[in-house]
């Protein structure tokens, strides 16, 4: 049987995040995709323009429809938007039997801002109870944590503040460091790093949106949630550093980097 992987986010029509970033790594790693808009951007590689939310009730429509014809073995959730989009998401999430990838998108690659303010204290409170994992970026980690970055040891002292919050494991990227891109990984009191080379390119729209739908694709195709983090970690290094070059400011990484 086709393992169905779910994921609940905003729409990028420069295809390099959000939706469509998710769908096109479902595709790759051979898990068919499922999908629930919760806010339609006007945006490509250079400039985010406008930001438009959908009504809480259209996005709980689409997410039963799915959840009623084709249940999930796995979901994600990317950009959520508003404070009651996040609040009906977690109504819903509470009742899932199947592992859900919380990525806290909360700002784009562009510096725009892709959940309003008072939002985050109920995505905090509301969502992450309910996440397997949740996998903050350092700007994401530090605005959930109530921390302030001072390098590597923040990235622990912050995925151990998140798990606070309720999720089973934080995955805190370090992406945005200048040192070797590591991330800290925090399950059952323990951490766990996850290193990799750093890719001197500005080719990395939609990188957060890919780590975590590969993520997402290997438990839903029946992984561990350490062997899901090892075996995406080394899919978007490759889609990094294999990217295709395309646009005229930050451009997309390569979703057909092999697996």
């Amino acid at each position: 049987m086709t393992p169905v992987a779910l994921t609940i986010a905003g729409s990028d029509p420069s295809g390099g995040a959000g939706i469509q970033a998710d769908l096109k790594t479902f595709h790759q790693y051979g898990v068919y995709g499922t999908s629930v808009l919760t806010l339609l951007t006007v945006q490509n590689t250079c400039r985010v323009s406008s930001v438009e939310h959908l009504r809480p009730d259209f996005v709980l429509a689409q997410l039963d429809a799915v959840l009623e014809d084709l249940p999930p073995q796995a979901a994600k959730t990317g950009a959520l938007g508003t404070l009651e989009i996040i609040e009906a998401i977690a109504e819903r999430a509470a009742q899932f039997t199947f592992p859900l990838v919380v990525d806290p998108v909360m700002i784009s690659k562009h510096g725009a801002p892709l959940i309003h303010e008072d939002a985050r204290t109920t995505l905090a409170r509301k969502l992450l109870p309910h996440a397997t994992l949740v996998t903050p970026n350092v700007h994401e980690a530090m605005a959930l944590s109530g921390l302030e970055f001072r390098g590597m040891d923040s990235l622990h002292e912050a995925a151990k503040a998140i798990a606070g919050l309720g999720p089973r494991a934080v995955l805190v990227k370090g992406g945005h460091l200048v040192e070797e891109a590591s991330d800290v990984l925090y399950m059952e009191n323990r951490f766990q790093i996850f290193s990799a080379k750093r890719i001197a390119t500005s080719h990395t729209h939609g990188t957060g949106c890919t780590y975590s739908a590969a993520i997402t694709a290997e438990l839903a195709k029946g992984a561990e949630l350490i062997r899901a983090v090892e075996a995406a970690k080394r899919y978007i290094t490759r889609a990094i550093e294999t990217n295709p070059a395309l646009g005229h400011g930050y451009g997309p990484v390569n979703h057909m980097a092999p697996i």
